[in-house]
């Protein structure tokens, strides 16, 4: 069964802050309502909030304060502004600040909890995102973990600390796992195509990598084909 999103309502209008509860209830979200700014702020910084529903006018401290709080520790979590009707320079502002959305009062309901639909399945949308680009950047085989963008590299849950050059020697390798590749590639691949130094560059390297990430361990990965060159594979 799906977790039931939540949203946090700062609203210091009991009578409003009673009908979003039970509106947004009534429409499957767990919600808490809270009527004072200091409060709205720790309450969202004590909770894991989905989506936010923040009036301006507040006691305590404004909602636009609490805006810029929430984004200086928070750039993701959907906000959206409940804001009087002429407060154009309030709309502006938070706005700028980060805020996803606004609703002037009075507002429809109907409107509201759309508006909510909206931003909760843009955030959902966002999130399934993040993860791809995530996925695309490790490059995984066997116990061998890599991130590109981190740049960390893991076999099992051993962290394995190497240089640029190892980083990239083993990426390419990864990259092409199973597959003979022979000094020339690695050195036009890894070294890059100007490189005219040693060809034994190479030979060095994967002894590195291997004293780094295969010799601690029961499997050797990187395995040499006489003649050839050398290939990330299983040691069947």
């Amino acid at each position: 069964m799906d977790k039931k999103k939540q949203i946090l309502i700062v609203e210091d209008e009991e009578k409003i802050a009673r009908l979003l509860e039970i509106e947004l209830s009534y429409e499957g979200y767990e919600t808490t309502k809270v009527y004072d700014g200091f409060e709205g702020f720790q309450t969202f910084i004590d909770g894991d909030w989905d989506l936010v529903l923040l009036d301006i006018m507040l006691p305590g401290i404004s909602g636009i304060e609490i805006l810029r709080r929430i984004r200086s520790t928070n750039k993701d979590v959907p906000v959206i502004l409940l804001t009087a009707k002429d407060a154009i320079e309030d709309k502006v502002a938070g706005l700028d600040l980060g805020a996803n959305d606004y609703v002037t009062k009075p507002f429809q309901m109907e409107e509201l909890l759309a508006r909510v639909r909206a931003h909760l399945r843009l955030r959902e949308q966002e999130k399934k995102s993040d993860v791809v680009e995530e996925e695309e950047d490790v490059l995984r085989f066997e116990e061998l973990t890599l991130n590109e963008q981190t740049r960390e590299v893991y076999r099992k849950e051993d962290s394995i600390e190497l240089t640029p050059r190892e980083f990239d020697l083993l990426a390419y390798l990864l990259k092409n796992e199973k597959i003979v590749l022979n000094r020339e590639q690695l050195l036009n691949n890894v070294w890059g195509y100007d490189y005219f130094g040693d060809t034994n560059v190479v030979d060095v390297y994967i002894r590195y990598l291997r004293n780094k990430m295969d010799k601690p361990y029961d499997k050797q990965y990187i395995h040499t084909v006489r003649g050839v060159g050398y290939v990330l594979k299983d040691e069947q």
